[in-house]
């Protein structure tokens, strides 16, 4: 039985053949795409920009980098749509690239047309593409069969210079992209264009075929049926793609092939519960960078973090509950089933990964648990209550480095706090009347420590003695400015629950 060229018509066991027979591209049509696209690179890289359009100094092409499906080896077969982004030399930060960005663009309109071997594949210019960056658009046809190509052309800073292209970039390009993106979020991920096309080039074959059977899907039976629709870049397909794979398989490179879309499809119908980012090439262990991700990753779903570039979430902005409702009807199309008509099983994923999270207590042992950030801490609280037993009272809290100590409040969740990361959180029990109080030291650490409001201030400094080793006498507690002394009460001064005292030396 010949195999249909319909995705909806082919049977779930069949999905392989499918990607093999009509999706996987052919050398021989590869070899004409980049031929074609061979005479951009040279045209860029050898004609001679030079003072014009504001710009006050030679512009030099650095470097070109094929991005998109060609780049990244999950072209489809017929594609006809190349990404090229252009590092140039006029670019010395991304405050200038933002400044010249659109002059580059009409300059590189202008020569365009002094370039005789573009005009001989039938040159025909589209123009600027607003975006995120604005791209220059224009078409050309292969020299064989004179198939029209269309070229997006994207000048970009080259931030990391001329680092290893799948390599971690210094905290510092990273930090100088948060500091100017403020007016321009996701404007810059061009910059990273290459580690954006390694972080799916270097994903197994397999992998790759599920990647191009959801984006034959997408253009297929989403964007074509909905032109005029804001739909998401197919990047974010990709990205989404690959998250599904790594959670549903711990990476296996050996997978069938239904499941994994009948799990993106799944995942594409929960579309407001998605919160996807990756630490491969930006980290936590960086200030900067963790309080701006931490920020990203609280804002509204669908989260999809860009891995090369933190300011951009990839996910923003578009109709997803177009593409949720076209994912519902793949779900019920033959390539979903099994050949006893039972629906293909999908994928245990959840819709955002797993923390560790380390409870400390004083005078215990630390306690280890896998938390998702999107759980209410009284489902913590249980979970430790589980594990501990524990009959009293729990007050859970955090400190991040520089800032104060915040009580996690059973109603809230982890990500409440911009809690992403694995994260030590310390507990307290109190047994009525007690109450909890922090106690902020000289370096800025906190330390919950629990309380009878009717006790003295003496028996709180025993119990730092007991703690940090810092003697009662040498201790010297204020609340609000005011010096608390050793034989008053706590509720003399007014302090109430999980207020915070400063300790100094005295």
């Amino acid at each position: 039985m010949a195999l249909t060229s319909e995705l909806y018509g082919t049977a779930a066991s069949r999905l392989d053949s499918f990607v093999a027979q009509w999706l996987q591209p052919s050398r021989e049509w590869k070899d004409e795409v980049l031929e074609a696209v061979r005479t951009v690179e040279q045209f860029l890289r050898e004609e001679p920009f030079q003072r014009e359009h504001g710009l006050d100094q030679e512009v030099r092409v650095l470097k070109v980098v094929k991005v998109g499906s060609f780049g990244n080896g999950t072209a489809l077969r017929s594609s006809t749509e190349v990404e090229l982004v252009v590092f140039l030399s006029c670019f010395h930060s991304f405050q200038e690239e933002a400044k010249h960005h659109h002059a580059v663009l009409r300059l590189i309109w202008k020569k365009l047309w002094h370039c005789h071997d573009l005009v001989a594949l039938g040159l025909e210019v589209i123009g600027v593409v607003q975006g995120a960056p604005d791209a220059f658009v224009f078409t050309i046809q292969t020299m064989k069969t004179a198939e029209p190509i269309t070229v997006t052309i994207v000048p970009a800073y080259r931030a990391m210079g001329h680092s290893i292209p799948n390599s971690q970039p210094h905290p510092v390009v990273y930090e100088s992209l948060i500091e100017a993106c403020n007016s321009y979020p996701g404007n810059f991920s061009a910059s990273f264009c290459e580690l954006q096309r390694n972080f799916v080039k270097h994903q197994p074959t397999k992998l790759k075929s599920l990647l191009r059977l959801v984006k034959h899907w997408y253009l297929q039976y989403v964007k074509a049926k909905c032109p005029r629709a804001m739909l998401p870049p197919l990047y974010a397909l990709e990205l989404l793609t690959i998250y599904a794979w790594e959670m549903g398989t711990q990476e296996d490179k050996n997978f069938r092939l239904e499941e994994g879309l009948t799990t993106v499809m799944e995942l594409l119908q929960e579309y407001d519960l998605l919160c996807i980012y990756w630490t491969k090439y930006y980290t936590f262990q960086n200030p900067v960078i963790e309080d701006f991700v931490r920020k990203q990753l609280k804002r509204e779903r669908p989260i999809i973090l860009d891995p090369a570039d933190p300011t951009h979430n990839v996910a923003k902005g578009y109709r997803w509950d177009i593409v949720a409702q076209r994912a519902n009807q793949c779900l019920k199309q033959d390539c979903c089933y099994d050949d006893k008509e039972n629906p293909i099983p999908s994928w245990n994923i959840k819709r955002a990964r797993d923390i560790q999270v380390t409870v400390e207590q004083w005078g215990y042992p630390d306690l280890i648990l896998r938390v998702n950030p999107y759980e209410s801490i009284k489902k913590v609280k249980e979970k430790i209550r589980q594990s501990r037993g524990y009959m009293g009272l729990q007050r859970l809290s955090f400190q991040i480095p520089g800032g104060e100590r915040q009580l996690l409040s059973s109603r809230s969740s982890l990500a409440d706090f911009g809690i992403f990361s694995n994260i030590p959180i310390y507990l307290l029990e109190t047994v009525s009347p007690e109450i909890q109080v922090f106690v902020k030291n000289p370096g800025g650490e906190s330390h919950a420590y629990a309380i009878d409001p009717n006790s003295f201030i003496l028996s709180l400094k025993q119990q730092i003695q007991d703690r940090q080793g810092l003697l009662r006498k040498q201790q010297l507690l204020k609340f609000q400015g005011q010096v608390l002394q050793d034989w008053s009460a706590f509720g003399s001064y007014g302090i109430e629950d999980s207020d915070t005292l400063i300790l100094s030396k005295k």
